[in-house]
């Protein structure tokens, strides 16, 4: 196990020796993970709003595994080549929960929740792959496979995180707020542009990026663990 995963280490860190090797890696790893997560997670914001009595996510389409309900193709492209970006918006309207703050949190929480989900199932896919890789002859299918499932538990990971920070607009700041009085609350929500501009100029100056690599290593790493218990116990089974 040990070794295969050193060959793995190897081969994918030779994708990094030309700009255009870089492009194609984007293309057949980022690409279909930043796709598959950012529907999902769009997705259960439409589907928590919904359950939670908002209509307006299902009215406008939302309630759809369909990227291109969700992707906004500018927020999309910025992810790919720069590692931030943005989707789509899952329209909310207050008037409709019962409980505005409480509700408004729950549609929140429920798309890093999403992310969340999709880490783990990476985890079972890494586990197959590490074992795919023991017990079948390495190919180019098997590194892929191995690849592509460690980048989806990693960018899934760093998903639910930054959207968990408690700064608006992003997910954490519906939790955090619905802890604040009412006039505090609505006061906030009256300058998410601004705060959102600030965070995008924050990240672009890559003051984020030391904790929160940090965080997502900290993270990922007990969830590789786990898929390599899961990876030895599938060879135990077939070997």
């Amino acid at each position: 196990m040990l070794e295969f995963l050193q060959r793995f280490f190897e081969n994918l860190g030779m994708t990094f020796g030309s700009t255009v090797v870089e492009f194609l890696y984007n293309l057949i790893y980022i690409l279909p993970i930043v796709i598959i997560s950012l529907t999902l997670h769009e997705l259960f914001h439409a589907l928590a709003s919904h359950l939670l009595g908002d209509p307006t996510a299902k009215n406008e389409g939302r309630l759809t595994l369909n990227p291109l309900k969700h992707i906004d193709p500018l927020g999309f492209i910025m992810i790919v080549l720069f590692g931030f970006g943005w989707a789509k918006p899952v329209p909310v309207r207050l008037q409709w929960f019962e409980k505005p703050k409480r509700d408004f949190a729950l549609t929140a929480a429920a798309g890093p929740a999403a992310n969340l989900l999709l880490a783990l199932f990476g985890v079972i896919l890494y586990g197959i792959a590490l074992a795919l890789g023991e017990l079948t002859k390495i190919n180019a299918a098997t590194l892929y496979f191995l690849s592509f499932s460690f980048y989806f538990i990693h960018i899934n990971v760093g998903l639910a995180l930054f959207n968990l920070i408690p700064v608006p607009p992003l997910d954490g700041s519906r939790i955090i707020m619905s802890f604040l009085p009412n006039r505090i609350y609505f006061n906030v929500l009256k300058y998410e542009r601004v705060i959102m501009i600030a965070l995008f100029i924050v990240i672009a100056l890559g003051i984020f990026d030391g904790p929160l690599n940090y965080l997502i290593n900290t993270v990922a790493s007990p969830l590789f663990a786990l898929g390599s218990e899961l990876g030895i116990f599938i060879i135990k089974i077939f070997s």
